[in-house]
């Protein structure tokens, strides 16, 4: 480490995310999970978005991810050009428990395909898998419920009792893991299954994106652009040190990255 300490500002790369889907599949919750390593089972919606930072350490290099939640409910559709435009990566999340969040995820990366970088870095996370694990306790089999102000972030059912029991939790799955693996390869996607809840697959999401961003290019480009990295960034500066914004008690992300 004694050695990097010249260097680091030149092997620092910063990397602009965002995460897309629908409402309540978790998206916040996936993200704060990987920035402070916390699960909030009950969060408020999103409302347009929120940001927050945290950094990955790749080989010699840290990324220093800056990332962008958005809201999942539609009547903030229209605003999420303004935070995928020049991304270097973006989450699409969907709920294993919810056939519907998938046909949505795949909207949405139609969406990327179409408008954003054409380099970026696209990953699909099936989130909830501890609703359907048979190691967990089995939820009430409630579907989610339909309106668009849910919880945006709600990763286990509100109605979900500790002793329950009843059926295999595995029949609570709508999205079969095989379906959603075969459509990821197809697209051309990164694929994984995950858990804000218990925090199964969420670093390694960050992580293999890491892998797949072309640093190279991105140092290239800012060399040749000195202080630009996309739509928002002057206004990350201000929200940087804290490390998140409109959550309040999300602390900064220590070393929840063990990239």
């Amino acid at each position: 480490m004694a050695d990097s300490a010249s260097g680091s500002a030149d092997k620092s790369v910063q990397v602009k995310l965002v995460l897309l889907g629908e409402a309540a599949v978790g998206k916040s919750s996936v993200v704060l999970r990987f920035v402070s390593n916390e699960f909030q089972p009950n969060k408020e919606p999103t409302i347009g978005a929120a940001f927050l930072t945290q950094k990955c350490r790749l080989e010699d290099r840290i990324l220093r991810y800056e990332i962008w939640d958005t809201a999942g409910q539609e009547r903030f559709h229209s605003l999420a050009p303004m935070y995928y435009r020049n991304a270097q990566a973006a989450v699409v999340v969907y709920d294993v428990t919810k056939a519907s969040s998938l046909e949505k995820a795949k909207s949405w990366v139609k969406e990327l395909q179409r408008q954003a970088n054409p380099n970026i870095v696209i990953a699909l996370a099936g989130n909830k898998v501890d609703l359907v694990q048979s190691s967990s306790s089995s939820p009430s089999p409630a579907s989610p419920p339909e309106s668009e102000d849910e919880a945006d972030d709600a990763t286990a059912t509100p109605e979900e009792t500790p002793g329950a029991t009843g059926g295999e939790p595995e029949s609570l799955r709508q999205v079969p893991r095989e379906e959603a693996q075969a459509y990821a390869t197809e697209a051309g996607l990164l694929f994984f299954e995950t858990s804000a809840k218990t925090g199964q697959g969420i670093v390694d999401i960050f992580t293999e994106i890491a892998k797949k961003i072309p640093i190279e290019h991105i140092l290239a480009a800012t060399r040749g652009n000195t202080g630009r990295s996309g739509a928002g960034t002057s206004r990350a500066e201000g929200t940087r040190q804290s490390g998140v914004n409109l959550e309040e008690d999300a602390t900064k992300g220590k070393d929840a990255c063990n990239c």
